[in-house]
């Protein structure tokens, strides 16, 4: 029997048929160490944080161990320790650790910022008196006036005298206690 043109097909080895779904996909060994080093840097970032900050993050029972006793090791150990923690991390899913800890860094950033803007807004009171409390007001509606005039009289006459600055403290954090209840 002579072969019809259509019948080539039959003589392609099936892999070649296949879909490109099954090609190997080659990491080069480069690669691999750029992401163990990523990973072992985002193990040092867990162990720098503290207590309180670490149970705000989804980890397991063994990892949490491993950063727990990495915290606590100094020198040689603690480097092997790491070593250990990024072998560890390599099996797990990340993605909820990073977004988990880029909050935390994130609500610290923030927290910062409303610091720095409430101490401005001290600074701007005891300077100028009544004429920034309308922006007080403005921002914070259920601030009392009374209460911040009182403050703001007091702040002066400390800083006048050369006096420790009690009611600038206070101010700051009457503001502060303001931001926290409208948040």
């Amino acid at each position: 029997m002579t072969k019809q043109p259509d019948d080539w097909l039959d003589d392609v080895p099936d892999d070649e048929n296949e879909d490109e779904d099954d090609e190997i996909i080659w990491v080069s060994k480069s690669e691999i160490k750029r992401d163990a080093e990523e990973l072992k840097r985002l193990g040092m970032e867990l162990m720098e944080l503290g207590k309180n900050a670490l149970d705000k993050i989804p980890l397991d029972e063994d990892l949490r161990a491993a950063i727990d006793l990495a915290q606590k090791i100094k020198k040689e150990g603690r480097r092997r320790q790491v070593q250990l923690i990024g072998k560890m991390m390599r099996s797990r899913d990340m993605d909820p650790i990073r977004v988990a800890l880029d909050k935390l860094k994130n609500r610290h950033n923030q927290q910062v910022a409303l610091f720095h803007k409430l101490e401005a807004l001290r600074d701007r009171l005891v300077e100028e008196g009544d004429d920034a409390m309308s922006e007080v007001l403005r921002l914070y509606p259920d601030a009392d006036r009374q209460q911040l005039r009182v403050l703001i009289r007091n702040a002066q006459k400390e800083k006048a005298a050369n006096k420790p600055p009690k009611s600038y403290r206070q101010i700051f954090s009457y503001l502060r206690e303001l931001a926290e209840t409208q948040a």
